[in-house]
């Protein structure tokens, strides 16, 4: 692979037919499709050989559409090459039948590689630790996925490096760092204190994505912690489109990331744009990458 090229592994792309997106409501500027055809080219021409698609909505109707849309990009689109994309899909992790009958459909896992649950939305801050999803990630850690935080806020820092220990088998990736509150002090020395126990855990990995909406200050001191605390090797970048921080709009949202990245050493980058993803993120079935 080239030392140039870029995984983005985390990517939303959303159809308003498929599913409510009722989290939408508050941010009506996001009410519109996000589609493959809007974000791709950009993504290529910055050297994007691999997407990751990540669940928008705890619905199935939600990650069929991605698994959908995986498809059509992996056989190309237009002006945009063919590349590989995988999905974080939703599953019913509070129904341990269901999920066991998913995970035994080859078909829908051909090109699922994690699970993620709006966990932020949720009234339960300990949904995560509720028996009976206790037991499908369990699940979910013998098939060989992995479980993305969504949104972590301080409610569910701990909850993150509590979960990595109660299921090491289970690779645990934190969307967004966490949300750093970039530009208040106070709060981001906070921020640090309860992230370290998660990077703690040898199980968890660490997305350099959002950073653009999380706070209103300078990411360069977040992406120091990251660095200090993960490591380049547990580390992965995202765009995190359609989101932040001007919607549907590329650059505004990796521009100053990549530029901070590209300040590490050329294996240091590499880490990070595509080889954490690499390793991290496989099918079910799928071996583990060459060293």
């Amino acid at each position: 692979m080239s030392a140039d090229a870029i995984t983005d592994a985390h990517l939303h792309l959303w159809d308003l037919s498929a599913s409510d997106y009722a989290w939408m409501d508050g941010t009506p500027q996001l009410r519109r499709d996000g589609t493959w055809d809007q974000v791709g080219p950009r993504l290529a021409s910055l050297g994007a050989t691999r997407v990751v698609l990540v669940q928008a909505d705890d619905t199935p109707s939600d990650t069929s559409h991605l698994l959908r849309t995986a498809e059509l990009i992996e056989h190309g689109s237009g002006a945009v090459p063919a590349m590989r994309a995988d999905v974080v899909a939703w599953l019913p992790l509070e129904s341990p039948h269901l999920v066991e009958h998913l995970l035994g459909d080859a078909q829908f896992l051909r090109r699922v590689v994690g699970v993620r649950h709006l966990v932020h939305e949720e009234p339960d801050a300990g949904f995560l630790e509720r028996p009976a999803v206790a037991q499908c990630l369990a699940m979910i850690a013998r098939a060989g996925l992995v479980l993305d935080i969504s949104d972590a806020y301080e409610r569910h820092m701990g909850q993150v490096a509590r979960l990595a220990r109660t299921h090491p088998g289970l690779t645990v990736v934190l969307d967004h760092l966490g949300k750093p509150p970039l530009g208040d002090a106070f709060a981001m020395r906070h921020w640090e204190q309860a992230l370290a126990p998660v990077a703690e855990q040898e199980n968890t990995v660490a997305k350099l994505s959002g950073l653009a909406t999380s706070g209103d200050g300078s990411l360069e001191q977040a992406v120091g912690v990251a660095l200090a605390l993960f490591g380049p090797d547990r580390l992965m970048f995202g765009s995190d489109w359609p989101i932040a921080p001007e919607p549907f709009d590329v650059d505004s949202g990796t521009s100053r990331l990549l530029e901070r990245i590209r300040q590490q050493s050329p294996a240091d980058q590499a880490q990070i744009l595509h080889g954490t993803a690499e390793r991290v993120y496989r099918r079910a079935g799928e071996g583990s990458p060459p060293d």
